[in-house]
């Protein structure tokens, strides 16, 4: 069994199949989907939650990504807030730093960072961080991996790095702070050897696997539309780096997924019907 714990399943690309992606997914062994609801930002802040109340076997998240800080404003915080006391949101995020494509300007973008992390601990919530640095540089590692440091880790609430794709020095930081990390397709591409390298370290129980659909489908699968289905694939490639078998990797992210987010004693009610 599988957890795909990133999906954008509100995204345009699945309007004509979002149903069949969904059943491919359960058919594949894949029974339980994060939904993330960042959606196109504000003011629609409910996308993740308007799939997960479909589903049984899905979850949700709410935020504002890097993108979009540009377009927050009270409002949305406001919205945020009461969206948060939802019983299927379960996490804050995807929020972070993205100084690869900068489509809002850095310094917004670290003041929203800021604001939805004092919500999210407000609201109990654990974090999920989406990092990217520009090319060649770890300057939204550090700025990012600080702010959390000292905004968020004495929460203790913890997070998840997801998508990862940093070194080991750096996921050994979110470690230290109660995060978990999660990879993705790009683990499968020839040129990522050093996320690889970091997944040899990271132990077993702080393990997680997504597929971030529609992006970054894994090899052999590489430059089409990625779905929930293709989070085998990851873990496939997983189980090659930690000499594990693919469905060891499948059912060990599961229990981590369940564990970290305190929804184990709910698992077995969870499982769609096959």
């Amino acid at each position: 069994m599988f957890v795909d714990s990133h999906a954008h399943l509100d995204g345009k690309q699945f309007d004509s199949d979002r149903e069949q992606v969904i059943a491919r997914a359960c058919e594949a062994g894949v029974r339980t989907m994060v939904a993330i609801g960042n959606g196109d930002g504000p003011p629609v802040l409910d996308a993740g939650i308007q799939l997960a109340d479909k589903y049984p076997f899905m979850y949700a998240t709410i935020g504002i990504h890097p993108h979009e800080a540009r377009l927050a404003d009270q409002a949305a915080f406001d919205q945020m807030e009461q969206l948060a006391r939802h019983p299927k949101v379960i996490a804050w995020g995807e929020i972070g730093l993205d100084y690869h494509y900068d489509h809002s300007p850095r310094e917004t973008q670290k003041q929203v960072f800021r604001r939805q992390m004092e919500l999210a601990a407000a609201a109990k919530l654990p974090i999920v961080i989406h990092c990217r640095p520009s090319d060649g540089s770890d300057n939204a590692w550090e700025d990012c991996l600080g702010s959390i440091q000292d905004q968020w880790a004495p929460h203790g609430l913890g997070g998840i790095l997801h998508c990862f794709t940093g070194n080991w020095a750096q996921a050994k930081r979110a470690l230290d702070m109660g995060f978990m990390i999660s990879f993705a397709g790009n683990l499968t591409f020839p040129k990522a050897q050093q996320i690889r390298d970091a997944a040899l370290e990271v132990p077993l129980d702080r393990l997680l696997i997504e597929t971030d659909s529609p992006y970054l489908a894994p090899v052999p699968h590489r430059g089409k539309r990625n779905e929930p289905a293709f989070v085998k694939e990851t873990a496939r490639k997983l189980g090659e780096l930690r000499a594990l078998s693919m469905d060891e990797v499948g059912e060990q992210t599961w229990r981590n997924f369940y564990n970290f987010f305190k929804l184990a004693e709910m698992a077995e009610s969870k499982v769609p019907a096959r």
